[in-house]
């Protein structure tokens, strides 16, 4: 018995959404409009901006912001430009000069200093400051001074060493 050799017929193949090869097509570039950007918020200087854990109160056009830091007090001072102890502070606290020892670090802007004995020191920014009981002093030029300042209240002079007044 012989085998008859049988062949099927191959179907031809078409090609299908699946397998037939893509067509890409050119399209005309379309302008769109320009977007109009939202206005931005000006950043905010970090030294000016609020401080976090801080009270704030305001003294005779100094704005002052207070928090604790173990025994200490952490001060940030703005005076603003045209500032002036004895004008501005002097009715508020009832002293000829100021009695108060400031330590800290003048973060911006200048500061004159003026000793009841007539030594005059200037500080600008920035710059590590340590002024001495008994003085008057106001913000030079036109930009506002910020000081960050550590305290202990009544024993900062004590607890930092300081002068009780100024003095050579």
């Amino acid at each position: 018995m012989a085998k008859k050799k049988t062949q099927k017929a191959r179907k031809a193949v078409t090609p299908t959404k699946k397998t037939a090869p893509r067509r890409t097509t050119v399209k005309k570039a379309v302008k769109t409009p320009a977007r109009k950007k939202a206005p931005r918020k000006a950043a905010v200087n970090p030294l000016f901006a609020p401080v976090k854990g801080a009270t704030r109160r305001d003294v005779g056009h100094v704005q002052l912001e207070v928090g604790r830091a173990g025994a200490a007090r952490v001060k940030r001072m703005i005076y603003p430009p045209g500032f002036h102890w004895a004008k501005d502070m002097r009715p508020v606290v009832g002293t000829e000069l100021c009695m108060h020892a400031h330590v800290g670090f003048l973060a911006h802007g200048e500061i004159h200093i003026e000793y009841a004995d007539g030594c005059i020191v200037e500080y600008k920014a920035p710059q590590i400051i340590a002024i001495d009981p008994g003085h008057d002093g106001w913000v030079a030029g036109k930009e506002p001074v910020v000081l960050i300042e550590f305290d202990f209240e009544g024993d900062t002079v004590s607890k930092l060493g300081m002068p009780r007044t100024h003095g050579h």
